[in-house]
């Protein structure tokens, strides 16, 4: 029994030292791979530094410009917005008046001619009574 047991204790003296040496790889592993993370973290903030904070300030200094260039317009737009509809209103008053002083002008002389219309009728009318008293039958 003795020859089975020294197998059986350089097996597990074999995986002990095969645990022993995974383990040490696992660790050195994870160290491996902490360093690289450190190292991309830092190339990582050098670009930001770099590039990304330039180019927000760019894009933060145009979008600052695009408010007021937006904001002025909208002012435009509401002062030709005014502009236009007192424009509006001032024609649609003055076509009023125009339409007014149209139908005054236009009833005045219609009573005018109706006035003329009803003299010449009265007189056309008192002539043909003249002649119907002198009125003649002929056979």
């Amino acid at each position: 029994m003795n020859p089975n047991l020294e197998t059986t204790n350089l097996m597990l003296g074999i995986i002990a030292a095969v645990s022993v040496l995974e383990a040490l790889l696992v660790i050195g592993m994870g160290i491996a791979g902490f360093l690289a993370y450190r190292k991309v973290m830092a190339v990582v903030e050098g670009i930001e530094a770099r590039q990304l904070q330039p180019m927000m300030t760019r894009v933060n200094a145009v979008l600052d410009d695009l408010k007021v260039v937006s904001s002025t317009v909208k002012e435009e737009t509401h002062r030709v917005d005014h502009a236009l509809r007192s424009t509006v209103d001032r024609v649609d008053a003055t076509a009023q008046r125009v339409r007014t002083n149209v139908r005054f002008t236009t009833r005045r002389a219609v009573g005018f001619l109706v006035g003329i219309r009803a003299a010449i009728e009265a007189l056309l009318a008192d002539r043909d009574s003249h002649h119907g008293d002198t009125f003649e039958v002929r056979s």
